[in-house]
């Protein structure tokens, strides 16, 4: 079995398994477009790692979307369920366990820092993708899916103390808002990639993510 049919075969798998609008296989495509884009600066990149993790970095998100217990990390039981498909597609054990790490270290909460060439451009891609216009389509899309208003009455610190648990997660996700992940996790995110090109689009992405939430605040005090 080639590369590209090895490809086309965790394509159809991821598709049938992702089911959640903001982490569906379009989010899947957009990752692995930045990550071919951001891979073409770092010259040590293997693709044959980089592509199959960049495809499976979310394999299993619906897992950890229905675990009320707030235990399951889908960047940890992805890559288990990455290991059994890989296999099957007569991977290499070298290749399995890069591709992984890549999967295991793709997520800020997970705790395990990205090692490789690879897992730091799958990381990159990863967060890329929630922010600049594609974040805020997301963004609303999850709000929209949880019954989220735009704000909350409260300081921040206030529902971060009433709404969160030791690992980030969130206790209920309804009492989320756009305004909070923007304040929480988005501006943070350029500062924490890896590579030179994906901080340079970070940087312009969250320029206009700064822009968009600073009017939407005013728009909603009928300011603007």
């Amino acid at each position: 079995m080639n590369i590209d049919e090895k490809h086309r075969k965790i394509i159809k798998i991821v598709q049938e398994k992702l089911t959640c609008s903001a982490h569906n296989l379009d989010h899947v495509f957009r990752v692995y477009n930045l990550c071919l884009l951001i891979s073409k600066y770092e010259k040590e990149a293997d693709l044959e790692v980089l592509i199959p993790a960049a495809l499976l970095h979310d394999i299993a998100r619906v897992e950890e979307s229905k675990d009320k217990t707030g235990k399951v990390d889908h960047a940890i039981l992805g890559s288990e369920i990455a290991e059994d498909i890989l296999k099957n597609l007569q991977y290499e054990e070298e290749k399995i366990e890069s591709i992984k790490h890549c999967i295991v270290a793709h997520r800020f909460r997970t705790g395990n820092e990205p090692r490789t060439i690879e897992a730091k451009i799958l990381f990159d891609a990863d967060k890329l993708d929630v922010i600049g216009a594609s974040g805020i389509a997301r963004t609303f899309m999850l709000a929209g899916q949880f019954g989220q208003r735009l704000t909350v009455n409260e300081s921040l610190n206030d529902y971060l103390n009433k709404n969160t648990v030791e690992n980030g997660r969130l206790k209920d996700v309804s009492k989320h808002t756009p305004f909070i992940e923007y304040e929480v996790k988005f501006k943070k995110i350029p500062s924490k990639l890896y590579t030179k090109k994906a901080k340079e689009i970070g940087k312009t992405r969250l320029k206009f993510m700064e822009e968009y939430f600073t009017r939407l605040k005013l728009e909603m005090k009928g300011i603007q």
